[in-house]
């Protein structure tokens, strides 16, 4: 589990085709500290396990269903990447919880600069949608932020200097794709409704009328 605060923006510096996957190496020193074979770091809110690191650069294997789920599949050697190791019980909730599970790719329609921050418009997929509210929470590219308005397709967030220093979101432009990853607490929020209004659509369950009375048991035996 991640809070979507940038350790660290690291480096790409290979990345080997293997057919249904590919191998990659990133550059980065503070999120190797304390960091062993194993562990998880997301890259671009991808969590990823680490399979080898020197303390310079680490590497991990990224399967075919991150590859078709996120921008990974379009890295290449020399990117710019967010970083990020899973949070240990001891840490603040800086941001808030996040998986390292993306749920879909969105695409940057807009930049508007003001003098001491940034609105940018997010293109999503429909779907995502229900769960964005104004003010919640989504995570851009591993990194947590505030929702300021909502659209059908879109929404955006308004992102300040540290942000925009710190992480690949003053580097992204119009048209360029950005790893999406909606709270999982509004998606268990909306499981658990599905079932209960489920259940509450059914006679004999909490809430619904009961069967009508038969004579024989208004009356019993005579």
């Amino acid at each position: 589990m991640f809070t979507g605060i940038v350790e660290e923006l690291g480096t790409v510096e290979a990345v080997e085709e293997q057919g249904d996957a590919i191998r990659l190496t990133v550059a980065a020193t503070t999120v190797l500290e304390g960091t062993g074979l194993g562990d998880s770091i997301a890259v671009n809110g991808c969590c990823l396990t680490v399979v080898s690191h020197d303390g310079a650069r680490w590497t991990a294997d990224v399967m075919q269903e991150s590859l078709d789920r996120t921008s990974l599949a379009g890295i290449a050697p020399g990117h710019r990447v967010n970083l990020e190791r899973a949070v240990t019980a001891d840490k603040r909730l800086g941001g808030h919880i996040v998986q390292g599970h993306v749920d879909s790719v969105g695409h940057v329609v807009a930049r508007r600069p003001s003098e001491h921050w940034e609105i940018v418009e997010i293109a999503m997929p429909a779907e995502l949608g229900r769960y964005l509210v104004e003010k919640g929470s989504i995570t851009v590219d591993g990194v947590s932020l505030t929702v300021v308005d909502v659209t059908p397709t879109s929404f955006t967030v308004s992102l300040i200097p540290e942000t925009l220093a710190r992480t690949t979101l003053g580097l992204r432009q119009p048209g360029e794709a950005v790893n999406l990853e909606v709270d999982v607490l509004a998606k268990h929020v909306e499981k658990l409704l599905e079932a209960r209004l489920g259940q509450l659509g059914q006679p004999g369950q909490p809430g619904q009328p009961a069967s009508t009375p038969t004579p024989a048991s208004e009356g019993g035996a005579r």
